[in-house]
């Protein structure tokens, strides 16, 4: 069950925090599920030529409950500002801004450069009405990425997720599959 909004009147906003295979989506879609109907915000650009990438959009697909509706996205801030009944889940902010950096040409360009459009989403995650999880990478833990544009992933992400944890009411970061409460 999920734990309390901080305002009893809204639903609560919620960030889910975790490394590759940490368990976070599976927690945050049983923080999500709880609620009953789902509409899931898919942010990942496939590419049928990468098949470990398919096989991984496989198993979420596989776990998700056939109830659940999928909107496969890359601009989650226009989904937000459609509310939906129960609750909305983004599973996840790293494929998202990977794609934006993609979009943007800016894996060489200065960091900052696509600051409009996470200001964009920042916005839309603190003025949504309903409950939402979002999910997002935590790769600051690690070592120093040895490029430059993993250098520019981890700060852009890191400066991100800060954010994000600012305007919801709660964080949690999941390791090894156990959620740790951190607001």
């Amino acid at each position: 069950m999920p734990p309390p909004s901080a305002d009893p009147v809204r639903p609560p906003r919620t960030l889910v925090l975790g490394g590759a295979r940490s368990g976070k989506s599976a927690y945050a879609e049983n923080l999500a599920g709880a609620d009953g109907p789902v509409r899931y915000v898919a942010t990942s650009v496939p590419d049928p030529a990468d098949l470990d990438f398919a096989e991984r959009i496989a198993v979420h697909r596989r776990r998700r409950p056939s109830d659940w509706v999928v909107v496969e996205s890359i601009d989650p801030a226009g989904v937000l500002a459609d509310p939906s009944t129960g609750a909305t889940l983004i599973d996840d902010i790293g494929t998202w801004l990977t794609a934006r950096i993609d979009a943007c040409a800016a894996w060489e360009a200065p960091r900052g450069t696509v600051g409009p459009e996470a200001d964009e989403l920042v916005a839309a995650v603190a003025a949504y009405p309903g409950h939402l999880v979002v999910v997002s990478p935590e790769v600051g833990m690690g070592v120093i990425p040895a490029t430059r544009s993993g250098r520019l992933f981890r700060d852009e992400i890191g400066a991100l997720n800060q954010r994000l944890a600012a305007v919801c009411d709660e964080a949690f970061l999941v390791v090894a599959g156990l959620p740790l409460r951190l607001k």
